[in-house]
């Protein structure tokens, strides 16, 4: 009888552990949902592409490691607290909710431009939220995350590293800084004085009262994280070869701050590998290679803002820079296809998942509100860019 019941412990015992290993992997799945469908279409592409020696060549080692690099500083800089205190210092000289959003909304427009769209969301969103919960104007969340999000995704399209796509089309097709910024300029205008309508409109003018809290940096951290930082600014703009920061950087914050390093988003470069042999593969097929050259050839900002649409900003840049030879328009595509369907970017994804943290009973109305004025902005500056390109 001692021996069933023990055997009936360890059977359930052993279901138990079934149950918390598919819901720990259904949880991983959802939180990563890009970079899983990049490793299943990768995986598929290597049964009709053997792997052979060709595959060393897809990988953009330099994108790769400006990204790293880029994001372990970030990650070190914000372990310190250095963007929410620069964040909250602004925002606490404001005394409104319109101001206060417009504020935020600006912060995570700036920060993109620096620190890369998926980071500015990651360091300002718990901020949007922590102003509004704190003043009681929760009424403004959905609206602020919204539009932080189409911040995070616009503001970056400026710099080379704003955006990854960015990164590896600048590296890819290796554009002109000046050209680059000047390619983006009239779309980003446009996306500020948008931004700001939208924030004019839809967020009163009420009082706000924010408390204060004294965060203090740490001067000699806070000054050679800044130095590495712009070691590795320097790294995209081609100033500094990219294996110097590949080796500096690591080296300094194993000795000044492991957690950094341990909270890169290594799995956002996996997915970016994961993409490279996709599209790699991709490019080696002979109808595949036809299909999207034809297709490009026809309109390539059209197709490339509408891809992102299906297969995301990201993919969709490393796929089609294989077959496009007008840079410009798949520039432009794959930054304006950042706004749309919440899987055109990665940023949408991080939103979402902040968003339902804060508030799980409001995910259908969120996505409601976010589909509206995604599809909005994309449908103002797609139009505005094929009229644009028409006349210039």
């Amino acid at each position: 009888m001692k021996e069933v019941n023990e055997k009936r412990v360890r059977h359930a015992s052993f279901k138990e552990l079934l149950v918390q290993i598919r819901l720990r992997t259904f949880n991983f799945i959802k939180r990563n949902v890009v970079m899983v469908i990049a490793l299943i279409l990768a995986s598929i592409t290597c049964f009709i592409v053997p792997p052979d020696k060709e595959y060393l060549s897809y990988f953009d080692f330099k994108t790769l490691s400006c990204l790293f690099t880029v994001l372990a500083v970030v990650c070190a800089l914000k372990n310190i607290k250095f963007f929410y205190i620069i964040a909250r210092k602004i925002v606490s000289v404001f005394k409104t909710a319109r101001v206060s959003v417009l504020a935020l909304i600006y912060i995570t427009f700036l920060g993109s431009m620096l620190i890369a769209n998926d980071m500015a969301l990651l360091t300002f969103l718990p901020l949007g939220f922590f102003v509004l919960h704190s003043t009681g104007k929760e009424k403004y969340m959905p609206f602020t995350f919204i539009m932080q999000n189409i911040a995070a995704n616009l503001g970056g399209m400026l710099t080379p590293f704003g955006n990854p796509q960015n990164l590896y089309l600048y590296s890819f097709f290796k554009i002109p800084t000046l050209e680059f910024m000047g390619i983006m300029l009239p779309s980003f205008i446009l996306s500020v004085l948008l931004i700001t309508v939208c924030c004019l409109i839809f967020v009163k003018g009420e009082v706000l009262e924010i408390q204060n809290e004294e965060v203090k940096l740490p001067p000699v951290r806070t000054a050679i994280y800044l130095v590495l930082f712009l070691v590795s600014i320097l790294i995209v703009f081609r100033g500094i070869p990219y294996i110097v920061g590949l080796i500096l950087i690591p080296l300094v914050l194993i000795f000044m701050d492991r957690r950094a390093l341990a909270k890169v988003d290594y799995l956002l470069l996996l997915t970016f590998v994961f993409f490279f042999i996709f599209a790699g593969n991709m490019a080696r097929i002979d109808a595949v290679k036809d299909f999207f050259g034809f297709l490009l050839e026809k309109d390539t900002l059209i197709f490339s803002t509408l891809s992102c649409q299906i297969i995301s900003n990201v993919p969709s840049a490393i796929l089609l820079s294989q077959f496009a030879s007008n840079y410009r328009e798949l520039l432009i595509g794959v930054n304006i296809g950042g706004v749309g369907t919440l899987i055109s970017s990665l940023a949408s994804l991080i939103t979402l998942r902040e968003y339902i943290s804060h508030n799980p009973k409001g995910a259908i109305k969120y996505i409601l509100k976010f589909s509206a004025f995604n599809f909005g902005f994309l449908f103002i500056l797609l139009i505005f860019n094929l009229l644009w390109l028409w006349i210039f």
